[in-house]
């Protein structure tokens, strides 16, 4: 399957909810309406460094989507980094080829952008995901911790 890579739109974003909320782990942490995913892509938009990336497929449909955030820092000697969010593929196009597409098109945004490394999480209950991003040559190099702010 051929995949256009492009920065979403703002009329992207239902489609984008919809992939991020198609599996166990999103199906319970996403909805609430489109209000404030509408309002969190305008400050994205706003922001520098700051991708939110469709993959369309030659019908236009939205059928993988990224976020890429483009990180300066001091530690690394100074090293750029872009870090992956929120990677989805249509369920019923998973195991096609389009997770490693997707991620060829990130590393190349990567790359452009004069970074040095990049890095993503994912959920340590995604065996399926570690697997393929093993496959892709990540390394499973840190340990992720997290905590809500209310």
């Amino acid at each position: 399957m051929s995949l256009r890579f492009r920065e979403a739109r703002r009329d992207d974003v239902a489609a984008v909810v919809a992939l991020l909320a198609d599996d166990a782990l999103g199906a319970a942490r996403e909805g609430a309406g489109l209000a404030p995913y509408l309002a969190a892509f305008d400050t994205m938009q706003a922001e520098g460094g700051n991708l939110l990336i469709v993959g369309e497929d030659a019908g236009g449909r939205i059928v993988a989507t990224y976020q890429l955030t483009l990180i300066s820092g001091l530690s690394l000697k100074a090293a750029r980094r872009a870090q992956v969010e929120s990677v989805r593929v249509a369920g019923d196009l998973r195991g096609q080829g389009l997770g490693a597409a997707m991620m060829a098109d990130a590393e190349a945004r990567a790359r452009a952008a004069g970074c040095r490394l990049i890095q993503l999480t994912t959920n340590k209950s995604r065996n399926r995901a570690q697997a393929f991003y093993q496959r892709l040559g990540f390394t499973a190099s840190h340990i992720g911790f997290k905590r809500e702010l209310d």
